[in-house]
C-alpha cells in the first residue's frame, strides 16, 4: 500500500540536519524513525510562540533525557538563532538532535554555522522508484511527478500540484519576505518551469521576464535555497574541444516544474516530456547518491554534471566516481537519456568520443530510453527506464 512506503534513507547515529522541499515527507519519516522523541514543530504557531517567549523551552525538553536521546525540531529555518541553544545542549548532555528544514536560506542569512560540523547533512526528496516498487507508475510520474501526496492520490494530481505551488509562494516567499516585489517573480516562475533541464542564460531570461539580470539570478537562488531546484554544472575535463560552461537548471520534481510552467491542465509536447524524463533520472541519481553516501561513511556524494561541447555534442549526466590525481585520470560514468521507444546509435557518439580520450577513464556508458528491451552495444548498455532504475539502486551503475 502507498500509505506504507518505506523510505530508503536510514536514521543516522548522530545529530543531523534533514533538508528537503516541502511536502516530500520529512516530518512523516521522522515520526516513523523517532516515534517517542520530544518534538517542536516551528510551523505550529503555539510551539513557535512558546520557544520565543521562553528561552528555556529546549532545556526543559532535554531535562528528563539521557545522553544519546533524541529531540526533533521541525522547520528549524523558522528560528535559526536557536541553533546556539542546540549547540549548548549537544555539548552538555550530550543530546542528539534531528533538525528538519525546507530551506537553508535563513540559516545562512542568520549567521548560523550549522553547528560547526557537529551535525551531519541528510537530504530527503520525493518518492523514488525503488521506494514505490511495483506501485511505480512511469507514465503518471513522468507527467505529475513523485510527490507523496500526488502518488497517494493520483486522480487529484492536478489540484494537489496547483495547491502545492500556491503554498510554496505563500509560505516560503510571502511569509519569509525574500522579495521586495512579488509580481516580477510570478512572471519568472512560468519561464523557469519551461526551462526545466535546460541551460540557463540569465540575460535571455531577463529579457523575456522584463526584469534585470540580477533579479533573475536572485530568483534562481530563491528556488535553489528553498530546494525547489538545483543547478547541474557543466563537466569540464579540459580536453582539446571547447566545452560548455553554462549550468543547467533542474526542478526537483517534474510535476512541480509542470505546475510552475502552467501546463497542468494542458497537454505537453514531447520536448517538455523529454525534459521531465531527464528530471526523473536526475532525481533517482540523487537518491542513489544520498543512500550510497550514508553507506560509505566519510565519503561524500559523487559529483554529477552534464557534458556539452561547443559543437553541440552532449551527455546528459556524467557521474564522477573518482577524482583526477597526479598519477591517474578522473573516472566517470556517462548516462544518455532519450524519450524514445527506439534507440538510435548516434546518441552514443558523445559518450564514445569521451571514452576514446586517454585523459579520462569512462568506467560505464548507459543509454536510458522508453523502449521495452535491454540492448548491449559494444560497451554501451541501453536499458528501459524501469530496468535502469532497478540497476541503479542495486549499485550496478555507480
Amino acid at each position: 500500500m502507498l500509505n506504507d512506503v518505506r523510505r530508503l534513507l536510514a536514521l543516522p547515529d548522530r545529530s543531523f540536519f534533514l533538508f528537503g522541499p516541502r511536502g516530500v515527507g520529512k516530518s512523516t519519516w521522522l515520526r516513523q524513525v523517532l516515534p517517542g522523541a520530544p518534538r517542536l514543530d516551528l510551523l505550529d504557531p503555539v510551539s513557535h510562540l512558546a520557544l520565543e517567549r521562553d528561552p528555556g523551552t529546549l532545556a526543559g525538553l532535554a531535562k528528563g533525557l539521557a545522553p544519546g536521546d533524541w529531540i526533533v525540531i521541525d522547520e528549524i529555518q523558522k528560528a535559526p538563532r536557536w541553533l546556539d541553544e542546540v549547540h549548548r545542549l549537544m555539548e552538555e548532555k550530550p543530546i542528539r538532535f534531528a533538525l528538519c528544514g525546507s530551506s537553508a536560506r535563513k540559516l545562512r542569512r542568520g549567521g548560523a554555522d550549522l553547528l560547526a560540523g557537529r551535525a551531519i547533512m541528510r537530504h530527503l526528496g520525493p518518492f523514488s522508484s525503488a521506494e514505490l516498487g511495483e506501485d511505480f507508475d512511469f507514465e503518471h510520474s513522468l507527467r505529475f511527478g513523485m510527490l507523496p501526496l500526488v502518488q497517494k492520490d493520483r486522480k487529484n494530481a492536478v489540484e494537489i500540484l496547483e495547491a502545492y505551488l500556491g503554498t510554496y509562494i505563500r509560505e516560503e516567499i510571502r511569509e519569509e519576505g525574500v522579495l521586495r516585489k512579488e509580481p516580477p517573480f510570478l512572471r519568472f516562475l512560468p519561464v523557469a518551469g519551461l526551462l526545466n533541464a535546460q541551460m540557463v542564460n540569465l540575460q535571455n531570461i531577463a529579457r523575456e521576464t522584463a526584469v534585470s539580470r540580477n533579479c533573475v539570478e536572485n530568483y534562481f537562488s530563491i528556488l535553489s535555497d528553498t530546494l525547489l531546484g538545483e543547478f547541474l554544472p557543466a563537466y569540464q575535463p579540459r580536453l582539446k574541444v571547447r566545452e560548455a560552461t553554462h549550468p543547467k537548471f533542474y526542478w526537483f520534481d517534474p510535476g512541480v516544474a509542470r505546475a510552475a510552467a502552467g501546463f497542468l491542465r494542458e497537454s505537453t509536447d514531447r520536448a517538455f516530456l523529454g525534459n521531465a524524463l531527464e528530471t526523473l533520472v536526475f532525481h533517482e541519481l540523487r537518491v542513489r547518491n544520498e543512500v550510497a553516501r550514508a553507506m560509505r561513511e566519510g565519503i561524500g556524494p559523487r559529483p554529477i554534471h552534464y557534458y556539452r561541447t561547443a559543437a553541440g555534442a552532449e551527455i546528459d549526466f556524467v557521474v564522477e566516481t573518482r577524482k583526477k590525481t597526479a598519477s591517474s585520470p578522473a573516472h566517470v560514468v556517462c548516462i544518455e537519456v532519450k524519450l524514445s521507444e527506439r534507440w538510435d546509435p548516434k546518441w552514443e557518439r558523445a559518450m564514445r568520443d569521451l571514452a576514446a580520450d586517454r585523459r579520462i577513464r569512462v568506467d560505464g556508458m548507459f543509454g536510458v530510453y522508453t523502449g521495452r528491451y535491454a540492448l548491449s552495444r559494444s560497451g554501451v548498455r541501453v536499458l528501459p527506464v524501469r530496468e535502469f532504475f532497478q540497476r541503479l539502486h542495486r549499485g550496478e551503475v555507480f
